[in-house]
């Protein structure tokens, strides 16, 4: 990291231009680069590409034994000049007032625009990815035979998961992430990971093969990095970044004493609750996320004792959603500090980085407020939230790109936020459904989620569908479990409110996917199972020891894996998986990441190391220290070379998905089945015929009629695999099919000749 010193031509800003009246390179007054570059050449609409000093404004002050506080004006300038808040600044001015700026439509989400641009998505986790003896996992995403065998495939783009520094700031250190660095604290790219022109020439290279590279914005929360030390300094406008209240001392007998060592300590409900009676929080939300007994028991913590700029010592209770070392972002704060950080943010990688994409993390929770007396505040689902989402989203769409969210909330609200925020969502709606119906081998669920979907006027065309990420098989099913918790659902042959539907798929789960039925999975606080997809599949198979599998078991795996991957990719919208899909990783044994898993965050045994390439054998770790897992399928460059890999079943699938535009269709119906483990979905494409999806989520072959009022008497049926022609749409709208165990296909309705009864042809 570079050092400056005072001399390096910093101009002191306009208070009022700057917003906070940051220090400004000189250089930055003007970014101009009289070469044809990245952005120019692939997005000529953005703004030329920028050089924002996120990076080169940090230095390393002398470092006086002074206390970390308001009264070391060398600390406090140490600070400002790493803090994210600066860097947004600095990043508005040079794009303020540029025609550039006006060329992009930005009002409304384009979910098929961005499904066009980047139908499959490889999803990467930084700390898992093991890489060649030096090269960073920057540099291995930039690689050219990698996206020679990505292209093979059919995957268009990668999101790298977060890569750019997080954790919190102690004194003059930096601390480790709390939440694998989702706790971002700068806008420079962590060092562990590479460096900012291998991040640009991933960007390049993914280009060359007609991909997108999506990075990571958080408007839910930072780290405790400098913009968290300096709000609590009282410094400027950087409290309002954040949901924090000043308590005045005379009242910090309402407060827990912080224990030694720590910065702050959570609040205990009567804490809480007193100082909700006191007037200065709004007291308990609608439910407490990673909740653990003794260590997170609500959604406010208090800080130490720290002294100000003026002298002055305080307290503060800030809000933390997520983990303490997570404060969360105010996005109604009169300084709007949280919203111009965010925005900043978002502008740097797409702008100056390169980026095509930004998925938006914790994006669900970006609203409080006080409810009536005794009642939880509303937190989720709140307006204040939607219209942050359709800030984020325009600016994003403003300058070129699209943006994803990850909102795990109800159905209703993931269509409100849809209609003017991100562009896409991520399938929290059928992704627990899908995992059910493998556990059950019935798809009664994942039909009654699909059916709700289409009700509620939720596009399948605008959600991912993935198979693992980074995190847990989240199975909170909000929908029921929250929003519709008093309405009366049918599963099973039981009514049951959709708060008992949501335990009973819960305990059901639990019971299969952990325990002794499944020892090397993992309960994940309330949330989900730790689990990756190879090891939920062993679960539901009945798989208690993986180190003893036979190669017929292996070989089950491996259909149910394509099974599911086939449910993903045959439906309208973005297709995603994970390099722990591509090599098919069992979870890791917990001993191996004890001392990660020891607060109770289980996921780490889902996160193991992988070579996906296969560029070190004999590594035992990644780069960042994350153990290797076991993987059942190889590398790509050996899959490639067997026909019947993981990969080239792959393959398979997506050239079937690409070559009839499944991606950008639209779901129609979702039909009554004829046996409880088969699940129909008939979607309209693009040219207008129909295509009719299939799948046996059971353990037994399976024959029967499939039938739906969509599908015209007369039609022939052709295999969309094999090509061949399988059979006519009967007078009853259905025809007869036959699928083995665990196998799906995907049909092709012809209807050539044919007139529909109001003398329309098909298909036009």
């Amino acid at each position: 990291m570079r050092e400056f010193s005072a001399s390096d031509g910093f101009l002191e800003s306009d208070t009022l231009a700057g917003g906070e009246g940051e220090a400004v390179p000189a250089a930055a007054e003007t970014a101009v680069d009289p070469d044809m570059n990245y952005d120019e050449q692939f997005y000529p609409a953005r703004p030329k590409a920028l050089r924002p000093i996120a990076r080169r404004r940090q230095y390393l002050a002398t470092k006086p034994s002074f206390e970390f506080d308001g009264r070391n004006t060398a600390y406090v300038e140490w600070l400002r000049n790493q803090a994210m808040l600066g860097d947004a600044n600095t990043l508005s001015r040079q794009l303020s007032g540029q025609a550039s700026m006006w060329q992009n439509s930005y009002a409304h989400p384009n979910p098929r625009a961005a499904v066009e641009r980047a139908p499959v998505w490889f999803t990467a986790y930084p700390l898992s990815f093991i890489t060649r003896s030096g090269e960073s996992f920057l540099g291995a995403l930039g690689d050219k035979n990698m996206w020679d065998a990505f292209r093979e495939i059919g995957i268009r783009a990668i999101h790298t998961g977060p890569v750019k520094l997080a954790g919190g700031i102690s004194g003059w250190s930096q601390t480790p992430s709390v939440d694998g660095h989702f706790d971002r604290i700068s806008m420079a790219i962590d060092p562990v990971f590479g460096t900012e022109d291998e991040f640009r020439r991933m960007c390049e290279v993914a280009a060359d093969h007609d991909g997108t590279i999506i990075d990571d914005i958080v408007p839910g929360h930072t780290g405790k990095g400098a913009d968290f030390r300096l709000a609590e300094m009282n410094f400027r406008d950087y409290p309002g970044i954040y949901h924090m209240v000043d308590i005045p001392e005379e009242d910090w007998h309402l407060l827990p004493e912080v224990p030694a060592g720590q910065d702050s300590v959570n609040l205990s409900p009567d804490s809480e609750q007193a100082l909700q009676k006191a007037g200065y929080i709004i007291g308990r939300l609608q439910r407490v996320i990673f909740y653990e007994p003794g260590v997170k028991e609500t959604n406010w913590s208090a800080t130490r004792p720290v002294v100000d700029t003026t002298g002055k010592t305080r307290r503060w209770v800030y809000l933390h959603y997520f983990k303490a070392g997570q404060p969360s972002i105010n996005w109604l704060d009169p300084t709007f500090a949280g919203m111009r950080l965010v925005v900043g943010d978002a502008l740097h990688s797409l702008l100056d980085l390169g980026t095509g994409a930004l998925r938006l993390d914790a994006n669900g929770f970006l609203g409080v407020e006080k409810s009536a007396e005794e009642q939880p505040g509303w937190s989720e689902g709140h307006p204040l939230s939607e219209a942050a989402n359709q800030l984020i989203g325009s600016m994003i769409r403003k300058v070129g790109g699209f943006s994803f969210q990850e909102l795990n909330l109800t159905i209703d609200d993931i269509k409100a936020t849809s209609e003017s925020g991100p562009d896409l969502s991520y399938d929290f709606i059928t992704r627990p459904a899908y995992h059910y119906a493998l556990v059950t081998a019935d798809t009664e669920l994942l039909r009654l989620m699909l059916r709700l979907s289409m009700e509620i006027g939720v596009d399948q065309a605008s959600l991912v569908h993935a198979l693992q990420n980074h995190d847990e098989l989240t199975y909170e099913l909000m929908h029921f479990a929250s929003g519709h918790r008093e309405e009366i659902f049918e599963l099973a042959g039981e009514e049951l409110s959709g708060a008992e539907l949501a335990e009973k798929v819960q305990q059901t789960m639990r019971e299969r996917l952990t325990g002794e039925s499944a020892p090397y999975n993992a309960v994940f606080t309330t949330n989900g199972i730790a689990c990756t997809t190879v090891s939920f599949i062993m679960a539901a198979l009945g798989i208690r020891d993986p180190e003893t599998m036979t190669p017929e078991q292996e070989s089950r795996v491996l259909d149910a894996h394509i099974l599911l991957a086939m449910y993903n990719a045959l439906q309208p919208g973005v297709f995603a998986l994970s390099g722990w899909d591509l090599t098919g990783i069992t979870a890791l044994d917990r001993q191996s990441v004890a001392e990660l898993t020891a607060q109770g965050d289980t996921r780490w045994i889902n996160r193991g190391a992988h070579d996906l390439m296969g560029t070190s054998p004999d590594a035992k770790a990644s780069a960042s220290g994350m153990p290797r897992a076991r993987s059942l399928y190889g590398p790509l460059p050996e899959q490639l070379q067997d026909s019947n890999s993981f990969a080239r079943r792959l393959q398979r699938v997506l050239a079937v998905r690409e070559e009839h535009g499944i991606a950008t269709g639209t779901l129609l119906d979702v039909p009554g089945v004829s046996h409880r483990g088969l699940l129909v979905l008939v979607n309209r494409l693009g040219s207008g015929a129909l295509e009719v999806t299939v799948l046996n989520f059971s353990d037994q072959d399976v024959a029967g009629s499939i039938q739906s009022s969509h599908l015209l008497p007369g039609s022939t049926v052709q295999d969309l695999f094999s090509g061949s022609t399988i059979g006519q749409v009967d007078d009853l709208g259905s025809f007869f099919l036959e699928l083995p165990a665990f196998q799906g296909t995907a049909l092709l309705l012809r209807e050539d000749g044919l007139l529909r009864e109001d003398g329309a042809v098909p298909g036009a």
